[in-house]
C-alpha cells in the first residue's frame, strides 16, 4: 500500500481529533489505495474529505514539528535563490526564514531521511523544519519563480553550491528580520 505507515498514523490522529469518524479510517485508506493520487494528504484535500485547517495541525502532530501555512506568506527572495527551482518544487520544500545561522524551511515531509543532506548541498545553516501542505508549498515555489524575472534561474546543478552563492546571503536582511518577527509572534 502507498505510504502505509503515514496513512495509518495520520488517520489515527485525524480520528483522535474528531476530524473523521472511527469507522472511516479503513475506508479512507482503501479509497486512497485505489486512487491515482500519490500522496495521502493531497488525496484528503482534493477529495474534500478533510479541511486544510484540520490537516495542518494533524500533520504537525504526526511529524512532531510546527505547522506552517505557506498561503499568503511573503518568502524572502534571497533565500529562495539559494536553491534550484526543481529541487524546491520536486521535494515540496521552501525556505521560510533565516535567523543568524539557522534556516527554517517548510517541507511537506520533514521526516524524509535524505532531505537534510540534500538541503546541505546548497546551504551550511543549521536547518529546522516546519510542515506544510504539499500543494501550497509547490504553488509558492511556482509563484516565486514566475514573478522572479530579475533573479537567476538555477537548474538542478550541483555546481551552484553554497560557496558560489555566499554573496547573496546578506540580501534582503530587513525583510527576513520582519518575517522572523511575524513568525515569532505566531508561535
Amino acid at each position: 500500500m502507498k505510504h502505509e505507515a503515514f496513512v495509518k498514523g495520520l488517520t489515527n490522529i485525524l480520528q483522535k481529533r474528531g476530524v473523521i469518524a472511527k469507522g472511516e479510517a479503513d475506508s479512507l485508506a482503501e479509497a486512497f489505495k485505489g486512487s491515482a493520487k500519490e500522496y495521502f494528504d493531497d488525496f484528503l484535500l482534493e477529495e474534500g474529505l478533510v479541511d486544510k485547517d484540520d490537516l495542518l495541525p494533524a500533520l504537525a502532530e504526526y511529524y512532531q514539528v510546527p505547522a506552517f501555512d505557506t498561503v499568503g506568506f511573503f518568502f524572502d527572495h534571497s533565500l529562495l535563490r539559494m536553491f534550484p527551482k526543481n529541487f524546491l518544487f520536486n521535494r515540496a520544500i521552501i525556505p521560510m526564514v533565516r535567523d543568524e545561522n539557522m534556516l527554517i524551511m517548510v517541507a511537506s515531509n520533514p521526516n524524509d531521511e535524505e532531505l537534510l543532506e540534500q538541503v546541505g548541498n546548497y546551504v551550511s545553516y543549521d536547518i529546522r523544519f516546519n510542515v506544510g501542505i504539499r500543494q501550497d508549498i509547490m504553488d509558492a515555489v511556482e509563484e516565486y519563480y514566475a514573478q522572479s524575472l530579475s533573479g537567476p534561474v538555477f537548474e538542478e546543478d550541483m555546481s551552484q553550491t553554497r560557496e558560489a552563492r555566499e554573496g547573496e546571503i546578506e540580501e534582503e536582511k530587513e525583510v527576513n528580520e520582519l518575517a522572523q518577527e511575524i513568525y515569532d509572534k505566531d508561535e
